[in-house]
């Protein structure tokens, strides 16, 4: 089955979000960089924080002219690029048909505007963006009785933790080049997590459509800075002048690459993380918390897909169009409004995707919710590529420090398997990207919700309850069992077209 297409770049404004005539007026946010046209019902931005953003995004037959707009030919983006497109993550993380064929996702990244180097718009000003606070939603229901912290992430370090370091996917091994200047025995680094926890390797190497390495570094100690620590224990990582964030901003700057002032920023953060860990300001931290803000959701979820589902997404294209084996992607700040915003799930809840793709939204919804998340997928490429994100997935929540909800993925047909039918029967909220089913999979759908409890919510990209009444369907199952509200998603919130259009929240009478 190929892939249903490709997402957007975040726009500057937000378009507004029509639900039942209301309209929900959102703050400006850039537009959503592309992903692939993802699984039955996965999730995830593509728009990959430590990836490939110094090329233009890989051409296809959706994606060249975002390649055409890319206007950095340079290998190392100039200042006002980075200021630019971390405006652009940031915003596109708070926020969330026919086929068309993909490239790997960590090509598919955000194209530079041609600024003056000279440019300063207070980007670099941590004064001028509002952190990330603790414990706080910004007026969004939090879950008071999550839990975050993985107390085995803090125990002592586990060196036979299984994960896949960055340099197993951009490294000088796997033909990219070094940055900054750096000589062939410069350009390994390691990265601290805010957890007792092996650090990560990295090279400071450069090449299209691989994790890089610079870019990444920096977001892991803003988000760190941001969601971690006190304003008080943060000053020296978000100081303007003398922070570690300003330093290493400006040492990779390209007119000055300084390695030397990069390496030693990075150095002094290891240290100076690992003695907060040590000293238990962490963990403490952690379990202050409720909830983790969306943007770092994202790029642990970017971090687990750049690094299991990117290097082999070219197995995703084999769907055939016409049949229930069709392959899209909800995106990351869709999943978010409907799982935080509408329904409200909290950790002690159960989540059901059927039809879950590569597990994008079963892994979003135990990291985000932090609840019980159940998916089911029958196509066999990606059900393994799931497999693998959830061991991943499992890896880099102790790196980060994180507990997240229970993830179970069953394979085969959702309608056959007596695991997710008992699933079911407990589910709070069930997701199903119904958008290319067949009728007689969406009529099998209807009969299998006759099993859900009373309340339990829906999310579908078609109605499960016929829209006019004839004398074939007076009887519909549907309408009598079901209640059902529809919405409208803005551009930028699936991956298999640019534009908006509706969804559906059914509630089980």
């Amino acid at each position: 089955m190929p892939l249903l297409g490709k997402g957007n770049k975040f726009k500057v404004n937000q378009p507004k979000i029509r639900i039942d005539k209301v309209v929900v007026e959102r703050p400006p946010q850039s537009k959503p960089k592309p992903r692939p046209a993802a699984a039955t019902s996965s999730s995830s931005a593509r728009s990959s924080p430590v990836t490939g953003h110094r090329p233009s995004p890989k051409p296809s037959s959706s994606s060249s002219a975002a390649a055409a707009r890319n206007k950095s030919h340079s290998p190392y983006p100039s200042s006002s690029d980075e200021r630019r497109l971390d405006r652009k993550r940031k915003a596109g993380r708070d926020g969330s048909g026919g086929a068309l064929s993909r490239p790997s996702p960590v090509s598919d990244r955000v194209a530079f505007d041609k600024d003056s180097d000279n440019e300063d718009d207070g980007w670099m000003n941590l004064d001028t963006r509002k952190r990330q606070r603790r414990g706080t939603a910004d007026g969004r229901f939090v879950d008071p009785n999550r839990k975050l912290r993985n107390a085995r992430a803090f125990e002592g370090r586990n060196d036979e933790l299984k994960f896949i370091h960055a340099t197993e996917v951009a490294s000088l091994e796997s033909k990219c080049v070094p940055v900054m200047g750096a000589q062939k025995e410069d350009v390994a680094i390691e990265l601290q997590y805010p957890s007792l926890q092996p650090r990560e390797r990295f090279e400071l190497v450069w090449a299209k459509d691989k994790i890089d390495a610079v870019e990444a570094s920096i977001r892991i100690v803003r988000h760190v800075a941001e969601t971690y620590l006190t304003d008080e224990e943060a000053e020296p990582f978000t100081n303007q002048n003398t922070g570690l964030i300003r330093r290493l901003e400006k040492a990779s700057n390209r007119n000055i690459q300084d390695l030397a002032g990069f390496k030693s920023a990075l150095h002094e953060y290891n240290e100076t993380l690992l003695g907060l860990v040590e000293d238990g300001v962490i963990a403490k931290n952690l379990d202050n918390m409720h909830e983790l803000p969306r943007n770092l959701v994202a790029f642990i979820l970017d971090q687990v897909y750049d690094r299991t589902v990117a290097p082999k997404v070219e197995l995703l294209s084999k769907y055939e169009n016409g049949t229930d084996y069709v392959y899209g992607e909800l995106l990351h700040p869709f999943i978010s409004k409907i799982l935080v915003e509408q329904t409200k799930m909290t950790s002690d809840q159960v989540f059901v995707d059927l039809g879950s793709g590569v597990g994008n939204v079963c892994l979003q919804a135990a990291l985000e919710i932090g609840c019980d998340s159940w998916g089911c997928e029958m196509m066999e490429n990606a059900c393994n590529l799931a497999d693998a994100q959830v061991d991943e997935f499992t890896s880099r929540c102790m790196l980060w420090g994180i507990r997240p909800g229970k993830v179970h993925l069953e394979r085969g047909d959702f309608r056959k398997n007596s695991i997710i039918h008992d699933a079911l029967k407990r589910a709070d909220v069930v997701l199903v990207n119904n958008k290319a089913f067949t009728s007689q999979l969406n009529d099998d759908l209807v009969r299998m919700f006759l099993d859900l409890k009373p309340g339990c919510k829906i999310i579908s990209l078609r109605s499960f309850v016929a829209e006019f009444k004839s004398s074939h369907n007076v009887n519909d199952v549907g309408s009598t069992i079901l209640d059902v509200e529809e919405c409208s998603y803005p551009e930028g919130y699936v991956s298999w077209t640019n534009a908006g259009g509706p969804y559906f929240i059914s509630t089980r009478k």
